[in-house]
């Protein structure tokens, strides 16, 4: 599972920061694409620290942050995870935690890995869409793409 993780959040990283790279260049300061990309970075540092045993970060979960806030936060937030899946070798545990609103859950630690990648994907994909809706070009994070980018069959 570890090769699996680690080419999974090496994706994970490579498409948050595609998108920042996209809002930047073309000048966006749309508030609620700007509160996506944070709640991505938010739930990602939220659900590691839970997996660490680490107190709750110091982020909200849905807030407009500044482009250079996110460019911060993501990058954070996929070093750390890249940085945990590298030194752990197991990740089939289970973890009982509290949910943002307080409520308890026990779940898979793999579940939450997979969960969260999962979850980043489809909040980058209403980003894509609310850019096209407002006149800008979205930027593709396709995993294929990633892993043809990877393999040297295209350009990044």
């Amino acid at each position: 599972m570890k090769k699996y993780f680690l080419k999974l959040y090496h994706y994970n990283s490579w498409a948050n920061q595609r998108v920042l790279t996209c809002l930047k260049d073309q000048k966006v300061n749309h508030e609620k694409m700007l509160s996506l990309m944070g709640h991505i970075a938010a739930a990602e540092l939220l659900w590691l620290h839970r997996i660490k045993g680490l107190p709750k970060p110091d982020v909200k979960l849905w807030s407009t942050y500044s482009l250079d806030e996110l460019a911060e936060m993501l990058s954070n937030a996929d070093q750390l995870w890249l940085n945990y899946v590298e030194s752990t070798e197991n990740f089939d545990r289970e973890l009982t935690y509290t949910n943002y609103t307080g409520a308890p859950f026990t779940s898979n630690v793999e579940s939450i890995m997979i969960h969260t990648v999962n979850h980043a994907s489809y909040h980058r994909a209403q980003v894509a869409q609310l850019l096209r809706q407002n006149g800008f070009e979205p930027i593709n994070t396709d995993f294929i793409t990633y892993d043809r980018v990877m393999l040297g069959q295209l350009k990044n």
